[in-house]
């Protein structure tokens, strides 16, 4: 990248690390490889670090008051040594929850910032930090342009049928429905597929994104047609430390009878449940798979995982009336090969064989050549969708 370029940074902000990726921009369009990238992991604790590719980490200091704050201050003190400040054109944010209000990405302000800020039970564990963030940058760099990107925008090609929650229809106008989540990761999806994969990419295509937290999503001409999460982040499969569906009975009997009061519900759900909380040992399934053999719980863990993955691709493959592809991405997905074969079997009754040899390489084809569904890996790239996206809402601005 010319140092004269300009530039867009993409910032996705966790609990506890923030990733960042910084793209030249030509013709209003990102470079197709991030210039620079990194990230700060461990925020607020002892080991935190920020590494700049490949360069040493460097130490971050704890910050008890506001480490957030502390850590996105050190990000921005090593671009400003990497680069020439004025030709940072934008910062993108990904944001989880848009609600029912932000359907493509938009400009932020105080008031739009104000508005997110409402959403944040919507998204407990990514909302506040990624405003965190947002807001840090107008504090210190207030003329700079900022956009959020969502991930419930790509959904909103959900028919309403698919949106409609079971309740009193007054709740649909109190923002209650399903939205979907992981929509940067599905919108590159439909940006990538049908380069690897032609006009088959237009078809019936489920892509499962698999990882800490994890859904599917059923597209059919590079659209969002139906998708496990819902309402929340809670919603669907069962995830690394999150429950996923869960009978609603069982809350209220937790409340009712076991006494557990709106935080610790929430604890239990967002942090304490999945692979974490059934097998007693690790949300990591490369741990469980380690001791599986030993470890009748991790065992267990890892059979649920894979029963609701395949429980819920039927679903979805109903609701499309066949399968032509099936997509893995993110962590699992793409790096796990014990647990793709293990979905694929489960989905075995669709025609599905994939090659042994390619899927413990981690190949972008895994199936079979006699398989009737396509079976690949395709690496998510969300950063240069939030790029690509916030761009072209600046522009549109």
């Amino acid at each position: 990248m010319s140092p004269a370029a300009d530039q867009v940074l993409v910032l996705n902000s966790g609990s506890s690390s923030i990733k960042f990726a910084l793209f030249g921009i030509d013709r209003d369009r990102p470079a197709a490889r991030p210039a620079l990238s990194g990230r700060a992991t461990g925020i607020g604790t002892p080991s935190g670090r920020l590494v700049f590719d490949d360069e040493a980490p460097t130490p971050l200091a704890p910050a008890a008051s506001h480490p957030h704050h502390a850590a996105m201050d050190a990000i921005r003190a090593g671009l400003d040594t990497r680069l020439d400040p004025r030709r940072l054109r934008l910062v993108a944010h990904r944001v989880v929850h848009g609600g029912d209000r932000f359907r493509v990405p938009v400009a932020v302000d105080r008031a739009v910032l104000a508005t997110l800020r409402r959403l944040v039970p919507l998204a407990p564990l990514h909302q506040p930090f990624a405003l965190d963030a947002i807001e840090r940058w107008l504090d210190g760099r207030p003329g700079l342009p900022q956009v959020a990107c969502f991930d419930t925008a790509f959904h909103h090609t959900l028919a309403r049928v698919e949106q409609q929650l079971p309740l009193p229809r007054e709740m649909w106008a109190r923002g209650l429905r399903r939205y979907g989540f992981h929509g940067l990761s599905y919108a590159w999806q439909a940006h990538v597929l049908p380069e690897r994969h032609g006009e088959l990419a237009r078809q019936r295509v489920l892509v499962a994104h698999l990882g800490s937290g994890a859904s599917l999503c059923a597209l059919h001409g590079l659209r969002s047609v139906a998708t496990t999460m819902g309402f929340s982040a809670l919603d669907g499969l069962m995830m690394g430390t999150r429950c996923g569906s869960l009978d609603p009975g069982a809350l209220l009997y937790l409340m009712q009878i076991e006494g557990l009061d709106l935080a610790q519900v929430g604890d239990l759900l967002y942090n304490r449940s999945g692979l974490l909380g059934v097998s007693g040992r690790s949300a990591d399934p490369r741990d469980l798979l380690a001791v599986e053999d030993e470890d009748e719980d991790a065992r267990l863990a890892l059979a649920l995982f894979v029963r609701r993955v395949v429980r819920e691709a039927g679903a979805l493959v109903a609701v499309l009336g066949g399968l032509d592809l099936l997509v893995f991405t993110a962590g699992i997905g793409e790096h796990s090969a014990p647990l793709r074969a293990r979905i694929c079997a489960g989905l075995s009754f669709l025609g599905i064989a994939i090659d042994a040899a390619a899927n413990a390489g981690n190949a972008r084809v895994i199936s079979a050549p006699g398989s009737r569904v396509r079976v690949a890996i395709e690496p998510a790239d969300e950063e240069w969708i939030a790029a690509r996206d916030a761009l072209a809402a600046l522009t549109a601005g």
